[in-house]
């Protein structure tokens, strides 16, 4: 599946793909282990089996693990809107894919621009994939054709929220009709959202507050409404952001701020809502190989000393999730929130998607529009406290938004382009980059479209402003 417009196979032809790739992983114990059955799969069987057709979805969670938006390589948004933004400055040597990140020289033909397009649609396309041979499955139970739509649809509005926030109006795909994909028209960011908001409500009446698992590596009707919150809070739906992490953080039966920030990050962190296991018993994350250097200067990127100089010398998250490498005179920092570096005798530490310190900022914010301010303030002190600051001394509406904006820096840094995000959202990309980032233009809030694209479905022009 290289391209959604010129080579999505057939339903069949995936979703055996998909089964064997599962019961060839390394790790027993990652994600689902299935036996292949003797006779060779057909679409319909797929789904007459609870146990093939659960790991025919458990290896997109693989597949968006190792490839794509949310892979933690150097390859993921975590680094390169790190570099987009003013996160992280690059090392990288000339050719490197990083370089056109760190210097705002993006182009249509750029090929992460256009893998991060393909393999998101093809992780689209499997999740239709699955609720489409799930609804037409008469073998399956109530309660598993529940479990296994919930969660396709979770990640088909995960992705695509992805999308429109980096390439502004995209095609919603609702189906694996080959057809009508190669041909799909553009819609506008708020109908994207307003149909990203209708498959995460979906998903949540149908998934249970209960983990599949303890390792929380598949996700829950809360995690579905941690995502419908942060969707509210960009999409400027103060209440509904409010009321959906609320949800979320009355679950203190499964979820509690960690009051140590360095056990936030841990493959058992209390925080977690959602996080990836890794591919192999005993690896840990792929952040912590491409952040974590020993020597300088550093071979890939460094914290950028503009985020560095922002913190309160206390803050316990730079103690904690930045570290120190100096030659000479000269000193550098690396992101240090994911510590293993290398391969212990069991997994410690998962790639965290979703954490519970998030909806608190949200609700803070989303609270301050609304003209809470008492509550707002006590959210936001919430997660200053567990930093080792003192309560903050915005006192306006507006100034408590932008103290949770200054929060949400130090909080969420390296993490799936958050600073990227709300910059954009809050107006203030252009005043932060500008005087920073040597390329900076205002039509950098968008990525190109993929040119390929273009040339083989014109319903995709424009091209976005700029390119």
């Amino acid at each position: 599946m290289k391209k959604l417009t010129l080579k999505i196979i057939s339903m069949h032809q995936m979703l055996l793909f998909q089964v064997i790739t599962m019961v060839f992983l390394t790790s027993c114990d990652s994600f689902v282990e299935v036996d292949l059955p003797k006779s060779q799969l057909t679409t319909v069987s797929v789904f007459d089996n609870y146990a093939t057709a659960n790991a025919a979805l458990a290896d997109i969670y693989s597949k968006m693990r190792d490839q794509g938006l949310l892979t933690g390589t150097a390859s993921g948004i975590s680094n390169q809107l790190g570099n987009y933004t003013d996160e992280l400055t690059c090392f990288a040597s000339p050719g490197d894919p990083t370089l056109p990140f760190y210097t705002n020289a993006l182009l249509p033909a750029n090929s992460t621009i256009t893998d991060y397009w393909n393999i998101s649609y093809n992780q689209i396309y499997a999740a239709n994939a699955v609720i489409e041979g799930v609804d037409l499955s008469k073998k399956l139970s109530v309660i598993e054709k529940e479990q296994l739509k919930g969660e396709a649809l979770f990640i088909r509005a995960l992705v695509h929220f992805y999308l429109t926030n980096l390439y502004g109006d995209i095609p919603y795909i609702i189906s694996t009709d080959h057809k009508s994909n190669n041909t799909a028209e553009k819609s506008p960011v708020k109908v994207v959202y307003n149909n990203i908001i209708l498959d995460l409500e979906s998903s949540a009446m149908l998934l249970k507050p209960d983990y599949k698992n303890a390792e929380r590596i598949r996700p829950n009707q809360f995690a579905v409404k941690a995502l419908l919150a942060r969707v509210y809070l960009y999409d400027e739906s103060w209440a509904e952001a409010s009321n959906a992490a609320s949800a979320v953080l009355n679950a203190v039966n499964l979820y509690a701020i960690e009051d140590n920030p360095s056990l936030v990050f841990l493959k058992n962190s209390t925080e977690t809502l959602w996080q990836f296991q890794p591919s192999a018993s005993g690896k840990n994350t792929d952040e912590a190989g491409i952040f974590i250097f020993f020597s300088g200067p550093p071979p890939l990127v460094a914290l950028s000393n503009n985020l560095i100089e922002s913190f309160d010398p206390v803050d316990l998250r730079k103690v904690n999730w930045t570290a120190a490498v100096s030659e000479g005179t000269t000193q550098w920092y690396h992101s240090y929130k994911y510590k293993e570096f290398n391969n212990t005798a069991s997994s410690m530490e998962y790639s965290v998607i979703l954490r519970l310190a998030e909806q608190y900022l949200i609700r803070a914010e989303a609270r301050a529009k609304q003209g809470d301010l008492i509550g707002a303030k006590e959210d936001l002190n919430r997660i200053r406290k567990r930093a080792g600051l003192t309560d903050t001394e915005a006192v306006s509406s507006q100034e408590i938004i932008n103290a949770v904006l200054r929060e949400r820096r130090w909080e969420l840094f390296t993490e799936y382009g958050q600073r990227f995000f709300d910059l954009k959202r809050s107006g203030e990309i252009d005043n932060a980059l500008s005087t920073v980032k040597t390329g900076w233009n205002s039509t950098d809030v968008l990525f190109p479209l993929p040119q390929n694209e273009l040339s083989i479905n014109p319903k995709l022009r424009p091209q976005n402003t700029g390119y």
